[in-house]
């Protein structure tokens, strides 16, 4: 065992050399390139969706309301996703699982521009999210256990800021394509990610944590049975911390371009602006977020990130002057949803190699459940109150929770040094 771990500390993919985290992940752009694009292009077919959703209603026949229940179905199978796709990264490798992943949600993307029923949409929109929880869960782990553990949070960031990138890709496509070709032309875009597998195949290796760990006998000896993850007090900070995480964040963006029009009586035209400076400002602020926490830790940049989204929540949501709107929704994007950048690494940190993608896509899997959760509250609470006073309240428990759940340290993160743990 010790010669195991001596053999990887000792190896070019986790050398840090005193050189700083960008420098250190240089060599292993592909990886990273593969884990952004992963996310980039998850975000663009749901996103698509979304933007389609009166147009895909009024095609099939369905008013918007029944159309919903297609999110639901995309949620749903999101949760299968991780916890199935996760169990079989940590079975058969992060890189299998991550190209069947990306060539799955691709084929039922391409699936959706020739959905003849609305019940057929269900049934894809279904076998869509199972693709896309599982991409995430595989391609996290594979880049969590590829680069240099001083290169990890910066890694995380980057990958996370995909969702943004491919935010924007879809408004833009959906602009162009939707109003001369028609919603399923959209979606006959979503097979281009399927090229991607091919770039994976060929310029991606496999996790070395992964390889190394198949070819020690011990480790192959402890693997749980079942290969279910230890409920451990690492494993239950990560799941807890992840439902109320995304409860929290839904709060932020969820209902945001809702109180924009009715709160504040904005066009669909004006609200653009709005959710454009909140984007803009999780890009930016995400490989920022990434590189504060490998210099001063992660503990440290959350909370001080959630005091700054405390601070900014109350204006967010009651100010109606436009250039206070524009920066309000820019500084909760930087702040409130950058956070989201740490998550990767946050997450490999609190499972054991050998049961560690498994326990990540359980644990998004949870974050799931929390965005439920909150899309069900928040509506309720503003029947009493309002739409403003709802989200701000959330913000504020989910925050004090999360916070409260991060101030935890667990006796052992399983993970914290993946490069020479493989028996836990």
């Amino acid at each position: 065992m010790a010669d195991f771990a001596r053999s990887l500390s000792s190896s070019p993919a986790f050398d840090d050399s005193g050189q700083s985290p960008a420098q250190l992940l240089r060599p292993y752009w592909r990886v990273t390139l593969a884990a952004f694009l992963g996310w980039f292009l998850d975000a663009f077919d749901q996103v698509a969706l979304l933007l389609c959703l009166p147009d895909m209603g009024k095609s099939l026949g369905v008013s918007l309301t029944a159309m919903g229940l297609i999110i639901t179905a995309q949620s749903v199978g999101r949760v299968l996703g991780n916890t199935g796709w996760g169990w079989l990264a940590d079975r058969y490798g992060r890189k299998l699982t991550f190209m069947i992943g990306v060539v799955w949600f691709a084929a039922f993307s391409g699936a959706t521009a020739v959905a003849s029923s609305y019940l057929l949409m269900v049934a894809i929109q279904f076998m869509f999210g199972v693709g896309f929880g599982g991409e995430w869960t595989a391609s996290a782990a594979l880049l969590m256990e590829s680069v240099p553990p001083r290169a990890r949070t910066l890694a995380s960031s980057l990958m996370m800021a995909g969702y943004e990138c491919g935010f924007f890709a879809a408004a833009a496509a959906q602009a162009v394509v939707l109003p001369h070709f028609g919603w399923r032309a959209l979606f006959v875009l979503g097979i281009v990610p399927a090229l991607l597998a091919i770039f994976i195949r060929i310029g991606v290796p496999e996790s070395p944590v992964w390889l190394a760990a198949q070819k020690n006998p011990r480790a192959k000896a402890a693997r749980p049975k079942g290969g279910m993850f230890r409920l451990d007090g690492a494993a239950v900070q990560a799941i807890v911390f992840m439902a109320v995480l995304q409860f929290q964040n839904a709060a932020l963006y969820t209902f945001y371009p809702t109180l924009l029009r009715t709160t504040h009586g904005l066009t669909p035209g004006q609200v653009f602006p709005m959710v454009a400076a909140y984007c803009i400002g999780s890009l930016i602020g995400k490989p920022l977020c990434g590189a504060l926490a490998t210099r001063f830790g992660e503990r440290p940049v959350i909370y001080t990130y959630f005091l700054i989204t405390l601070a900014a929540i109350i204006p967010f949501v009651t100010v109606h002057s436009f250039p206070l709107m524009f920066s309000t929704a820019f500084i909760i994007g930087a702040f409130g949803n950058s956070i989201w950048a740490l998550v990767p690494h946050f997450l490999a940190q609190r499972f054991p190699s050998a049961t560690r993608s498994l326990g990540m896509g359980t644990s998004y899997a949870a974050a799931a459940m929390g965005q439920g959760l909150s899309g069900f509250f928040i509506p309720w609470f503003a029947t009493m109150y309002s739409l403003g006073y709802s989200m701000e309240i959330s913000v504020f428990v989910g925050t004090a929770i999360v916070a409260a759940v991060l101030a935890y340290r667990p006796p052992v993160l399983p993970g914290e040094h993946m490069e020479g743990e493989v028996t836990h």
